[in-house]
């Protein structure tokens, strides 16, 4: 049975952050919100994380991971990109971005895209997200909390709890998310392109 956290979501309690990271420490897989969409969260070498949200979602493998990042630094770690991308993506963040980057070989394989070898990444615009970052001290491996049977993501935490509570391990609670897709930028080209226009608005891109 998950563990049920209200958090505010202007000023998160850092005991709840705390405990929260806790949770993560241990192999637990998180919902949490983001500045898009509430999420499913986990780390990097959680394998079993990686395929319970698999199964909660019903992916396939083609699907494309993101990593959730407190800054650059991070995102350094983990994408290739040159200085164009380093500066747009300082410019835009934190916000409802996604960048596609080549992954480095920080990245385990079963993250990244299996043919392009290449990793989302994200850096929200929010305040839990932020402090629990900070606190876990790297990234997030990431999924939008989109049911299988649905095509936006689940905005009322009450409801992720009725249908999720024994999927998971922690639901932060940090009231209505309204579902509203990032901005996807694909940096992998010699150009950066707009795979998809969401939130996030870029007007010197086409």
């Amino acid at each position: 049975m998950a563990q049920y956290f209200q958090i505010h979501p202007q000023n998160p309690q850092i005991r709840l952050i705390r405990r929260a990271v806790e949770i993560l420490l241990g192999g637990g897989l998180v919902v949490y919100p983001t500045d898009s969409s509430y999420a499913l969260g986990c780390r990097l070498d959680n394998k079993e994380g990686l395929e319970r949200i698999r199964r909660i979602r019903m992916l396939e493998e083609q699907h494309h991971f993101t990593l959730i990042c407190r800054d650059l630094s991070h995102v350094s770690a983990f994408a290739k990109f040159g200085n164009e991308a380093h500066r747009l993506i300082r410019q835009l963040t934190p916000g409802p971005f996604t960048f596609i980057l080549r992954a480095t070989k920080e990245v385990p394989r079963r993250l990244q895209h299996p043919k392009a070898k290449t990793i989302g990444i994200r850096l929200p615009d929010n305040p839990v997200t932020q402090m629990l970052l900070a606190e876990l001290g790297e990234p997030l491996f990431n999924s939008t909390l989109i049911p299988p049977d649905q095509d936006d993501a689940l905005s009322d935490p009450l409801e992720i709890r009725d249908r999720l509570e024994k999927s998971v391990d922690l639901i932060l609670d940090g009231g209505i998310v309204t579902y509203a897709p990032t901005t996807i930028i694909d940096f992998t080209e010699d150009e950066p392109s707009i795979l998809r226009q969401g939130r996030g608005l870029v007007d010197f891109l086409a």
